[in-house]
């Protein structure tokens, strides 16, 4: 685990987005340094090492592909991902040609930034007590789920939280574990759709000093860290088949065995999963192995979405304001309040709190916030078959369906993405190849655009 906080440039012409992106990733715990010129940019970067760079395509003296070129003849190894209120195909493949693994297009979405951050930087992980994880809300949806989470802790039985992106699934799993005979234990959350398949044994069971190249100590795995307390697998459908097997072996048999040991070790863990997926469905199209299924399937708990809680979005939004507001009085004005209780939340509860922080920075009365703080953006305009329209490039704009650029950019991107894999049979590598970007940027576009 790091020690110290991972460095980002951020680099932009526009002071309020420089102040929000700021803003955005100190609250990550990263440490940040700004730029508003490709001089000022190549300056900090000649004195300091960065873990991340974030720049605009268009700034007074120059492009973002500027600092993208300095950066490979300098041979820095800086990640650098692209932000542009420019944004186009064709823009978004130059900069990914150049050596961007990534853009994104302004005005800037915070989750996404947030997930793009954490793709390539690990944030360090603020302890928290157990008083700060609660599922807010008084709607009998949310009433069940609390009540189903107080009999769910007091059994040690495998559990399955299942739900949409932004419900709440790891407050749930870790309330599971505080309310529980566990709670003095450790809680250890693991994302893994985030793990590269090659790295996936050695973070799970651990590895021994001089097992491969790199090995300079003994490591831990994620099963010796929860040992005695509770594993939590964030999107476990993400594992691949390979995987599931060991995960399999290691829950029966209650041991792991460490890459390089000659001896299994005994850990006693116990097991909470969640995933938006269906994993039923999974299993029938053989993608998730049936026995690892009824192994973590014991116990399901199902997490509604914000839309079904309406009445508990004022609720969520004040305390969410609180958290944000650091002691400042803030709150929501009644045109603000009708916006929201009218908005459909494909991302849930985190999006709610992305939109009350991007409101929060944006909002001219530092006091109250209005409707038009929040930019709220339309759905996706999808067509009479429920699929996205094909003629994409048509679509933005006319006959009075507007989408918003961000949505435009990312049906375009769908679009491109899917071309690639059909001409090359689903073969992701050479789809990547075929637009001429890294496998590594390939797998986390389809993982954001919900492409299977």
């Amino acid at each position: 685990m790091r020690n110290k906080q991972p460095n980002v440039l951020i680099i932009d012409d526009e002071p309020d987005l420089l102040e929000l992106l700021e803003m955005t990733l100190i609250r990550l715990g990263l440490e940040v340094d700004r730029a508003d010129s490709v001089s000022g940019a190549l300056e900090k970067l000649g004195k300091k090492k960065y873990d991340l760079c974030l720049t605009d395509m268009r700034l007074p003296d120059g492009e973002g592909l500027d600092v993208i070129d300095y950066i490979h003849q300098k041979k820095l190894d800086v990640p650098v991902a692209v932000i542009t209120a420019f944004a186009s195909t064709d823009n978004a493949i130059a900069a990914l040609k150049a050596g961007a693994f990534d853009y994104l297009a302004k005005p800037v979405d915070l989750e996404q930034l947030r997930s793009l951050v954490k793709q390539v930087v690990t944030p360090p992980e603020k302890p928290r007590a157990p008083g700060a994880y609660v599922l807010l809300g008084e709607s009998p949806l949310i009433q069940q789920v609390c009540q189903m989470i107080d009999r769910i802790a007091k059994s040690l039985a495998p559990v399955f939280i299942h739900g949409e992106s932004g419900t709440g699934k790891e407050i749930a799993a870790r309330l599971i574990h505080h309310k529980g005979p566990r709670d003095k234990e450790p809680f250890v959350a693991v994302n893994c759709g985030a793990i590269p398949e090659n790295l996936m044994e050695s973070e799970f069971f651990g590895y021994k000093k001089g097992s491969f190249t790199g090995a300079d100590s003994d490591h831990e795995g994620f099963f010796q860290a929860a040992n005695k307390g509770t594993l939590f697998l964030d999107e476990v459908a993400d594992l691949p088949l390979a995987m599931q097997v060991k995960l399999l072996r290691a829950i029966q048999e209650k041991k792991v065995r460490k890459i390089g040991s000659p001896i299994e070790e005994e850990v006693d863990v116990r097991i909470i999963s969640a995933s938006h997926k269906n994993l039923s469905m999974l299993v029938k199209n053989e993608q998730f192995r049936q026995d690892l299924y009824f192994r973590l399937h014991v116990i399901e708990l199902n997490m509604p979405p914000l839309r079904e809680m309406r009445e508990d979005i004022v609720i969520i939004a004040d305390a969410i304001l609180h958290k944000l507001a650091r002691g400042r009085e803030v709150s929501l004005a009644p045109d603000a309040v009708q916006a929201l209780r009218h908005y459909s939340f494909p991302g849930n509860v985190r999006e709610l709190e992305n939109i009350l922080e991007r409101g929060l920075s944006l909002s001219e009365n530092l006091a109250t916030i209005h409707e038009k703080d929040l930019y709220l953006t339309p759905p996706l305009l999808v067509d009479d078959n429920n699929r996205e329209n094909d003629s994409v490039i048509e679509s933005f704009g006319e006959g009075g369906k507007h989408v918003s650029l961000e949505d435009y950019l990312d049906r375009v991107e769908r679009a491109a993405l899917l071309e690639a894999l059909e001409k090359t049979h689903y073969n992701r590598t050479e789809a990547a190849k075929l637009l001429g970007i890294s496998f590594r940027a390939m797998r986390y576009r389809m993982e954001r655009l919900g492409i299977k």
